[in-house]
C-alpha cells in the first residue's frame, strides 16, 4: 500500500529530485559526470541510503543524461515501470514496458555466454548493469512478489506472461551482472517465493532455472519444508516438470561443502559431527525427509529413470520446451546444438519422425521435410539423457542418506535395476554418434558431456546401491543367481543367504544381468578412459563386506582378474585413480580365495612381469595398501590351513611369498605409518592406519608383536631420527581409538573386511599404547626419553 502514493506522487517529490539530481550533477549549472552517478548508485546499492532508483531522479534528467552514456532508455523505462506498478494497476501497461526492456537485456545476455561475449565488454556501461544499478531487479523482485498481498481479503493477480517476462529479465540480469544473483539468494522470502510460480506451466522452466543459479551461491541451503504446500507442488508436476525440478533437487539435498580441504581431513569431519549431533539434522537430511515422505515421489523418480525413449514426453510438447530453452540462456547452447544435430541428421535420415508445429496435435499435422521440423531420433535419446542423470543424481544421494535402508527397499519395489538393466545397450552405454551432442566448448570425451555424465552417475548410483547391502543381488539375473548358488555346492559350502533372501520378481530380466553388463564393457574401455575408475568402484562395491567366495568366482570366471592385471602390468596404467580402484577391486577378489591366487600366477608367469606388478605396488602405497592389507590376511589364513591345494599355492605363487618375508612386511609397514599423520588423515588414506595395525595383529597372533616393534625401533635409527616413526605412530593409534570406538559402521566394515573381530582390533591397539615402558609390547618401550613426544594435543577446535 505505501508504494502508491511513491510512485504516483512524482510531482509532490520534486524537490527532492532535484536535490538528488543537483548532486549527480555535481552542482547547480554544472555538467554531468556519469562516474560521479553511477558510483552513488552503486554506494546506495551497497549502504541503502542515498541514491537507489531510477525514479529518485526526474525524467528530463534521465533523458539529457542518456545521450551521453547511452544507456538505451533503460532508466526513463524504469521510471515508467515504477508509475505503473502499483497495486492498483491492472499491470497492462506494465507488462508492456517489461516487453520492451527484455530484448535489450537478453541479446546482451545472449552474446554473454557466447563467442560474441566481447560486443559485451566493449560497451561502456552494459543493459544489464545499469538496468542493476538504477534499481531494476529490487523492482522487479517487488512486482513479482505483489501477488503475496492481500487488498481487503482479495489477492492481486498476475498474468504468466507477465511473470515471465520479469523471471527471464531477471535471468538475463543474473548472467551479466556479478553479484545480482547473490543478492537475490539473500531474500529468503523471494527464493522461498519463487517455488509457488512452479505451479504453471508456462512459468515452470523460467522459475526452475532461475531458482537453480540462485540456491547454487546461497550461503545456506533453503529447507524444502518452508516451501507452501510442498507435497502437493511436487504431486502435481508431470514427468517432465519433475525431471526438471530433481536439477533445484541436486543442490537442496546434497550436503554444502566449504571448498576448504582441511574440512576433508577425518579430524575436521569427527568435529564437525560433534557439532552437527548439538545442532540435530542438517538441512539437506531434513529437505531429504521431506522429499521422501511426498507420496510416490521415489516411484515417480524410478519411473522416470527407466523410461525408454519411445514412453518419454510427445514431440509437440517435446519442441515446445526446447523453444523455451532457447529463449532461456542456460540451455541456448545445448539446443543450438540439438537444432544443428537435427540439421546434420535429417540429410542423412529420409526416415526421420515428423512432428507437427507448436500448438498443433500430432494426428493433424501435415509432414513436410523442413531440417527443423523433424526430431531424429538422437535428439530424442539426448533429451532423455539429460533428464536421466539428474534424476539418477538424485537417488543416489538418497541411497547416501539417514533413510538408506527405507530408499533401498523403494527403488527395489519399484524396480529400477531391472529398468536400468534393460536400458543399457541403447541408452545407457550406447555407441557414440557423430552427431552425438557436446556442450559448447568441450568434446565428446568430456567430462561434461550429457553423454558421458549419464555414465558416469549411472556407476555411482551402482555402487552406492551395492555398497554393504544384501540388495546388490539384484544386479543379477535368475541364470546367474542359479549360478552363485551352484557355485557355493560345488564348493561345498552353505549358499550366501541373502541370495537365498533375494525377491526373484524384482532381479534383472534377459539373457545378462546389469553386473555382467558392466564386466563386459568395463574389459572392452580403452587404456585412457575415464570410466575405469567408476567401473572398478562400481564392481568392488559388490565385493564389499563379507567375502564371498562364490561372488569371487562369479567374477573369476568371467576374466575379470585378468582384465585388472592387463590394465596394471601391461598396459602400465599410470592415472593414481585407476590404479587406486582397480588394487582395491584386486585385493577383494582375491582375499582368502586360492583359485584367484592360482589365475594370478597363471598369469604373473615371469619374473619382469611380478617387477612391473610390484613396481606398481610400491609406486604410492595409499593406492596399494589395501592390497598389500588383502594378500598379508590371505596368507595368514593360507599358512594354516591343511590343504594340498592351499600348499601348492604357497609354494609356486610369486606374491605369496614375496609378502611372507619379513623384511617385506617392515618395510611395507615403515611406510605405512611414515607417510601420514593425524593432521592429514582422510577418508582416503586412513586405510594406511589400518593396514599397518593388520600386520601388527597378525604379527601378534604369532607372538611377534615385540619383534616388529624392535624392528621399527631400528630402521628409525637407520634413517638417523629415533623416535620420529612411534611418536608419530602412537599418535595415530590414540586418533584411532577416538575416531573407530564411536563410529559402528566402520568398526563393523573392519570386522567384515578382515574377518578379526574387532575386539581384537581394540585389544591390540590398546596394548601398543600402553604406559607401562616394561611392557615388550608397548610403542613407549621403544621410544627413547629424550625422543619422547606421544602428549601433542592432535583435537580439532
Amino acid at each position: 500500500m505505501a508504494a502508491a502514493p511513491a510512485a504516483a506522487g512524482a510531482g509532490a517529490s520534486r524537490g527532492r529530485q532535484s536535490a538528488a539530481t543537483a548532486a549527480a550533477w555535481g552542482g547547480w549549472g554544472g555538467r554531468p559526470r556519469p562516474d560521479n552517478i553511477l558510483l552513488q548508485l552503486r554506494q546506495g546499492q551497497l549502504t541503502g541510503r542515498g541514491l537507489v532508483r531510477a525514479v529518485q531522479f526526474t525524467e528530463t534528467f534521465l533523458t539529457e543524461r542518456d545521450k551521453l552514456s547511452k544507456w538505451s532508455g533503460i532508466p526513463q523505462l524504469l521510471l515508467k515501470l515504477y508509475a505503473t506498478s502499483h497495486l492498483h494497476s491492472d499491470f497492462i501497461e506494465c507488462q508492456n514496458i517489461l516487453k520492451e526492456i527484455s530484448p535489450l537485456l537478453s541479446m546482451e545476455a545472449m552474446a554473454f555466454v557466447t563467442e560474441d561475449r566481447k560486443l559485451t565488454q566493449e560497451a561502456t556501461y552494459p543493459n544489464t548493469y545499469v538496468f542493476d544499478l538504477f534499481g531494476g531487479v529490487d523492482l522487479l523482485v517487488e512486482i513479482l512478489m505483489r501477488p503475496t498481498i492481500s487488498i481487503r481479503g482479495q489477492k492481486l493477480k498476475m498474468s504468466d506472461e507477465m511473470s515471465k517476462d520479469c523471471l527471464s529479465i531477471l535471468y538475463n540480469t543474473c548472467v551479466c551482472t556479478e553479484g545480482v544473483t547473490k543478492r537475490l539468494a539473500e531474500k529468503n522470502d523471494f527464493v522461498i517465493f519463487l517455488f509457488t510460480l512452479m505451479t504453471s506451466k508456462k512459468t515452470f522452466l523460467q522459475t526452475a532455472t532461475l531458482i537453480e543459479d540462485i540456491l547454487g551461491v546461497k550461503k545456506e541451503m533453503i529447507r524444502l519444508d518452508e516451501v507452501p504446500n510442498l507435497s502437493s507442488l511436487v504431486s502435481n508436476f508431470d514427468q517432465q516438470q519433475l525431471a526438471n525440478f530433481c536439477r533445484i533437487l541436486a543442490v537442496t539435498i546434497s550436503e554444502m561443502d566449504t571448498g576448504n580441504d582441511d574440512k576433508h581431513t577425518l579430524l575436521a569431519k569427527n568435529a564437525q559431527q560433534k557439532k552437527s549431533l548439538s545442532l540435530g539434522p542438517s538441512a539437506a537430511e531434513i529437505n531429504q525427509a521431506a522429499l521422501l515422505s511426498i507420496p510416490g515421489f521415489v516411484e515417480r523418480l524410478c519411473k522416470l529413470a527407466t523410461r525408454k525413449v519411445s514412453e518419454s514426453t510427445g514431440t509437440a510438447s517435446f519442441l515446445q520446451e526446447l523453444e523455451e530453452w532457447y529463449t532461456w540462456l542456460d540451455n541456448a547452447l545445448v539446443i543450438d546444438a540439438l537444432m544443428r544435430m537435427a540439421s546434420e541428421e535429417s540429410e542423412h535420415n529420409q526416415a526421420s519422425t515428423v512432428f507437427p508445429p507448436l500448438g498443433a496435435s500430432e494426428e493433424s499435422a501435415v509432414p513436410h521435410t523442413s531440417a527443423r521440423t523433424q526430431l531424429p531420433q538422437s535428439m530424442k535419446i539426448m533429451h532423455e539423457i539429460m533428464y536421466k542423470l539428474e534424476v539418477l543424481y538424485v537417488l543416489c544421494v538418497l541411497l547416501m542418506g539417514r533413510q538408506r535402508n527405507q530408499v533401498h527397499r523403494m527403488i527395489a519395489e519399484f524396480k529400477l535395476i531391472p529398468g536400468l538393466n534393460n536400458l543399457f545397450d541403447k541408452l545407457i552405454w550406447r555407441k557414440h554418434s557423430a552427431s552425438a551432442l557436446v556442450l559448447h566448448g568441450h568434446n565428446q570425451n568430456c567430462d561434461c558431456s550429457p553423454d558421458i555424465t549419464l555414465k558416469i552417475q549411472f556407476l555411482r548410483l551402482l555402487q552406492s546401491f551395492s555398497d554393504h547391502h544384501e540388495n546388490k543381488y539384484l544386479l543379477l539375473n535368475n541364470q546367474e543367481l542359479n549360478e552363485l548358488s551352484a557355485i557355493s555346492l560345488k564348493a561345498n559350502i552353505p549358499e550366501v543367504e541373502a541370495v537365498l533372501n533375494t525377491d526373484r520378481s524384482l532381479v534383472c530380466d534377459g539373457k545378462r544381468g546389469l553386473l555382467t553388463r558392466l564386466l563386459q564393457v568395463m574389459k572392452k574401455e580403452p587404456a585412457e578412459s575415464s570410466f575405469r575408475f567408476w567401473q572398478a568402484r562400481a564392481v568392488e562395491s559388490f565385493l564389499r563386506g563379507t567375502t564371498s567366495y562364490a561372488d569371487q568366482m562369479f567374477l573369476l570366471k568371467r576374466g575379470l582378474l585378468e582384465h585388472i592385471l592387463y590394465c596394471i602390468v601391461d598396459s602400465e596404467c599410470k592415472s593414481r585413480d585407476v590404479l587406486q580402484s582397480y588394487f582395491d577391486l584386486l585385493g577383494e577378489l582375491m582375499k582368502f580365495n586360492v583359485d584367484a591366487f592360482k589365475r594370478f600366477n597363471k598369469y604373473i608367469n615371469t619374473d619382469a612381469k611380478f617387477q612391473v606388478f610390484l613396481k606398481q605396488i610400491n609406486s604410492s602405497l595409499v593406492d596399494s595398501n589395501m592390497l598389500v592389507r588383502c594378500v598379508t590376511l590371505s596368507l595368514d589364513r593360507f599358512e594354516n590351513q591343511v590343504d594340498m591345494k592351499v600348499a601348492e599355492v604357497l609354494s609356486e605363487c610369486r606374491l605369496l611369498a614375496y609378502i611372507s618375508q619379513v623384511p617385506t612386511q617392515m618395510s611395507f609397514l615403515f611406510r605405512l605409518i611414515n607417510i601420514i599423520h593425524v593432521q592429514t588423515l582422510t577418508q582416503e588414506n586412513v586405510s594406511c592406519l589400518n593396514t599397518s595395525l593388520v600386520i601388527l595383529m597378525l604379527a601378534r597372533r604369532k607372538e611377534r608383536l615385540p619383534l616388529y616393534l624392535r624392528l621399527l625401533q631400528r630402521m628409525e635409527h637407520s634413517k638417523k631420527y629415533p623416535g620420529f616413526l612411534l611418536n608419530n605412530f602412537h599418535n595415530l593409534l590414540r586418533f584411532w581409538q577416538q575416531h573407530y570406538l564411536h563410529k559402528d559402521k566402520d568398526s563393523t566394515c573392519l570386522e567384515n573386511s578382515s574377518c578379526i573381530s574387532f575386539s581384537y582390533w581394540k585389544e591390540t591397539v590398546s596394548i601398543l599404547l600402553n604406559p607401562d615402558r616394561q611392557s615388550p609390547s608397548a610403542l613407549v618401550s621403544y621410544i627413547e626419553e629424550p625422543y619422547m613426544d606421544i602428549d601433542r594435543d592432535f583435537t580439532e577446535e
